[in-house]
């Protein structure tokens, strides 16, 4: 059994769990190998302190989860066959009695948490997520060196986008450059919806691609990510297409100078909120501090946000493995945006950045 796994058992086992039903696709995936969407049917993953787990899946995927390595028990279910009197059957075998179930709770639908307080008399249900937050936190080398590849295709979407810009283009004209290059390389799936901001538009963070073009005198701003083997890369990069005011070099280099201290400040032992604090620091003490709106970062894994959150009251020790984005930025609405995003691993004495695309200012 898989040391991720035997790790949740062990929880289960201190906690005096009689067996925990895992249903998110990351948190199924983590424990089993088996990344599936099922869209509204049941996935699940069933497992208990002393024996064997149980995957529950749709039959037409039960093909797939054993090519990927699950050699335990499986239970595939046709689209006529109820999935909890399933796993009540296999369960009742094993736990005639549970006492104490542990879910992910702000994963359960109530439908769903109807259905096995249906099937299953627990007096209790705990919350499995924090321990599996936990777990997922510390990356192991395997996870490490994909996250290393994921950033890598991360870095050429960037380079394809900036080599597509041009006077006129549109924002979604940019983003199909990318996508193409990116599927050439064998990328399935984006960690996110790619966003390529032109002008003004940049000054929203999270704002929404369409067929603005891009005019002299824009920043342009990309944020982008692939999903690989299940894990997700995160960057953003800001260019000026064109000769840059002194206010867009100004607030350009603030915001390079605030990510550089974000990154001195990421070390083991450091509280997460430090880096925040690092980076937005220097963004007030510049005059922009009503303009970075956002935590300076977050983890990154098999989800594209994951624990843990560095925001500035975060208390939680740095610890090596832990693997986060580092993405301080201003947004003045009258002039644009900047923002400057790497993915970096926590070190044995430092830390270590997994994005490469160059930071210094680029003007087109």
């Amino acid at each position: 059994m898989n040391q991720r796994l035997q790790a949740f058992q062990q929880w289960l086992q201190e906690q005096h769990i009689s067996f925990a039903i895992i249903t998110s696709t990351p948190n199924v995936f983590y424990l089993s190998g088996f990344y599936s969407d099922p869209h509204e049917r049941l996935l699940a993953l069933v497992v208990f302190p002393n024996e064997e787990p149980i995957l529950v899946c749709p039959q037409m995927e039960a093909g797939q989860a054993k090519r990927s390595g699950w050699h335990y028990s499986l239970i595939g279910y046709s689209d006529i066959e109820n999935p909890w009197e399933l796993i009540s059957e296999h369960v009742t075998k094993r736990q005639p009695a549970a006492d104490r179930i542990a879910v992910e709770k702000t994963h359960l639908s109530l439908e769903r948490y109807e259905q096995l307080c249906t099937y299953f008399s627990a007096r209790s249900t705990i919350n499995a997520e924090e321990k599996l937050r936990e777990l997922r936190m510390m990356k192991d080398e395997q996870e490490v060196s994909i996250l290393r590849q994921a950033a890598a295709l991360a870095d050429l979407g960037v380079e394809v986008g900036v080599k597509a810009i041009a006077e006129g283009k549109t924002e979604l004209e940019i983003i199909a450059a990318i996508e193409y290059e990116l599927k050439k390389q064998g990328v399935r799936e984006m960690s996110f919806a790619t966003m390529v901001l032109t002008g003004q538009k940049t000054a929203d963070p999270h704002g929404t691609p369409g067929l603005a073009a891009i005019q002299k005198g824009d920043f342009v701003l990309f944020d982008l990510g692939v999903v690989l083997d299940g894990y997700c890369s995160d960057i953003t990069r800001t260019v000026v297409f064109g000769k840059p005011s002194d206010e867009q070099k100004r607030i350009y280099e603030t915001v390079l100078k605030a990510q550089l201290a974000a990154i001195a400040a990421s070390k083991p032992g450091a509280a997460a909120g430090t880096v925040d604090q690092a980076a937005r620091q220097i963004i007030e003490q510049a005059g922009y501090g009503s303009y970075f709106t956002h935590r300076v970062g977050h983890g990154l894994g098999i989800e594209i946000h994951e624990y843990p959150s560095m925001n500035a009251t975060n208390a939680m020790a740095l610890e090596q493995g832990m693997v986060f984005t580092i993405e301080p930025g201003i947004y003045v609405p009258s002039i644009g945006g900047v923002r400057i995003e790497d993915d970096v691993l926590i070190t044995n004495d430092g830390v270590e950045i997994l994005t490469s695309y160059p930071k210094e200012l680029i003007t087109l």
